[in-house]
């Protein structure tokens, strides 16, 4: 091959690049409105969001607990 291309053949690879890249949109397209998808996400992994819940409201529930014992012992000196 001499590296020399016709009008024709350039025209043609290009319109095969750009039907590649809109393929290839779609795709991620797609891939992007599943991921993002935050229902879906919670029904797949629904245990460790209660579980994760769980263990926020222990934290915050605690640590509300501690800043009022915190403020209860300073109170009484």
């Amino acid at each position: 091959m001499s590296g020399q291309r016709t009008p024709e053949e350039i025209r043609a690879s290009i319109q095969q690049n750009r039907m590649e890249l809109a393929a290839s949109l779609d795709t991620l397209r797609a891939e992007v409105a599943e991921v993002t998808n935050w229902r879906k996400q919670v029904a797949l992994h629904q245990r460790e969001v209660l579980i994760g819940a769980a263990v926020t409201g222990f934290v915050l529930g605690g640590g509300i607990a501690a800043i009022g014992g915190l403020f209860r012992r300073r109170s009484r000196r």
